[in-house]
Order: structure tokens, then C-alpha cells, then sequence
């Protein structure tokens, strides 16, 4: 047995051979009905001028904006997040509105907010704090457009905190506690979560009803499926028949030319 999920195209790690602006179009000519992108611009609050571009280049490409990642701050410099950043908070919440604004235009749901760093100096106690704050404030804006806001576990950056399943989930639980806000949910990173030593099986067994958005990549290397030892297609099976039934995010580095990266999948199973 095999999954039915559909596949959709991280186009901020996917197709960077083209102009941010052209791989909408490149992902829905290379047969997908998805999209998601990490912020595309470089500021939190862009002009209203590049929103609207980024806007039309996803619209007129005929796929869907399924999910996007709130501001991060300088991602290629190590920075991932402003969730808990105290010196930024006023820059994550002054993003906040230009994210529901863009998720409205295009029925975007799935809203990825990186939790931020450890920061040399700050009490992590004061961060977690804060966090809490700025994740429900968040959630309370998608909410406006039936959006969540996802929580992911993350490797290959030592100083953020947030490694396992667990680690995301107790973040997850600690907003719903102390506020109420109840439209945050995890993003399981298959790569992300092996990489760190989860045991990916038993999160899926035990976690799969909590899972708001699924990212993959083969590991190791972070390449396309086939190219590691991972077991994806099992493990996105296990997670369908648990009742996960939203889109698989690609997001791994091609060998080559994004194009011909995608031969492990047929093109029947790359649409909606």
C-alpha cells in the first residue's frame, strides 16, 4: 500500500536556479498543484509593491499558496526565527499582519514560525515567555483566515532549542495552556526529525493527529527521496492511515537542476 497524499514544492529551496518569481511557474510545469516558500523577501515588511508581484507570480502560475513561513530574519547568516528574539518581537508582529494579508489573497493555511535562537545574553526563561506571547498572537491573526501556525522541529542549527518532536510538542502545549489559542500545530520534517535522532516511526504512532504540515528530504545529505536511507514513502503512509490528509512539502537540495530532480515521483502523483 502506498500513500495518496499530494506533494507540493518548497520553491525557496527547490528551483533557486530561477528568479524567485518564476518558480511557481516552474513547479506548476513540472506538474505540481502546490507551492510553499520560507519568506521571500528580505525585510519583514516588504513594499506593497513586491507583495502584490509575488502575489500574481503564484496566482497567475495556477498553484496554490499552501504554505508560508513568517519572517525569520537573516536565514543564509543563521538566524531562524524572531518567535523568541526580545530586541525583534515588534518586527515578528509588525510581519504578522503581511503574512494573513498575503495568506488571504491566496487561501494559504499552513503558517511556519521558527522559534528562534538561543541568544548569548537573554534568559531562555524570558524567550519561552515570549514566544508563548507571540505564537498565540499569531495564531489569533490566521485564525481571521482558517489558518494555523506550525511549530518545526529543526536540525543543523546548534543554538535553537527546538530538536525533537517533543521539544515542539511541549511548546505547542504550553500556548493552548496559557492562552487558550488552540490553531497551532506541528510541522514534521521527516529529514529534520531523523537527523536529530527522533525516532520518526514512534512520533507518527503516538503524534500523527497533532501533525499540521509534513516536510520531507532523504537523509543523509538532505537530498531528493532515493538518495539516502530514510524510509519515506512507508512513513507518509503511516502518517495517512492515522488520518494526517494535507499536502507533503518537498524540501530538499536537488542533485542538479530542480527539473530533473523530481524522477522519483511520476507525474500522476505530483498533482492535487
Amino acid at each position: 500500500m502506498t500513500h495518496s497524499l499530494p506533494y507540493e514544492v518548497n520553491c525557496s529551496i527547490l528551483f533557486t536556479e530561477l528568479p524567485l518569481l518564476e518558480r511557481p511557474a516552474a513547479a506548476r510545469a513540472a506538474g505540481f498543484d502546490g507551492v510553499e516558500f520560507w519568506w521571500p523577501f528580505a525585510e519583514a515588511v516588504p513594499s506593497d509593491r513586491e507583495v502584490a508581484r509575488f502575489v500574481s507570480a503564484v496566482r497567475d502560475a495556477g498553484v496554490r499558496l499552501v504554505g508560508l513561513n513568517f519572517f525569520a530574519g537573516d536565514m543564509p547568516g543563521g538566524d531562524r526565527g524572531l518567535v523568541s528574539w526580545p530586541a525583534r518581537s515588534a518586527e515578528f508582529r509588525d510581519n504578522v499582519d503581511v503574512v494573513v494579508g498575503i495568506g488571504e489573497e491566496l487561501g494559504t493555511k499552513g503558517f511556519n514560525a521558527l522559534y528562534g535562537n538561543r541568544l548569548a545574553g537573554a534568559d531562555p526563561g524570558e524567550q519561552d515567555e515570549l514566544a508563548v506571547e507571540n505564537l498565540a498572537l499569531a495564531a489569533r491573526a490566521v485564525a481571521r483566515i482558517d489558518g494555523t501556525v506550525l511549530v518545526e522541529p529543526v536540525s543543523g542549527a546548534e543554538r535553537y532549542p527546538l530538536r525533537t518532536a517533543a521539544d515542539a510538542l511541549a511548546v505547542i502545549d504550553r500556548v493552548q495552556r496559557e492562552t487558550g489559542v488552540r490553531n497551532v500545530g506541528l510541522l514534521a520534517d521527516l529529514y529534520h526529525l531523523a537527523v536529530n535522532g527522533d525516532d520518526v516511526d514512534r512520533v507518527i504512532a503516538e503524534h500523527a493527529p497533532r501533525v499540521a504540515h509534513v516536510q520531507i528530504a532523504d537523509a543523509p545529505g538532505r537530498g531528493e527521496p532515493g538518495t539516502g536511507e530514510l524510509r519515506l514513502e512507508r512513513q507518509l503512509t503511516a502518517l495517512q492511515s492515522r488520518g494526517y490528509s494535507g499536502w507533503v512539502g518537498l524540501e530538499y537540495k536537488p542533485s542538479g537542476d530542480s527539473a530533473d530532480s523530481f524522477d522519483w515521483l511520476a507525474p500522476d502523483r505530483r498533482g492535487a
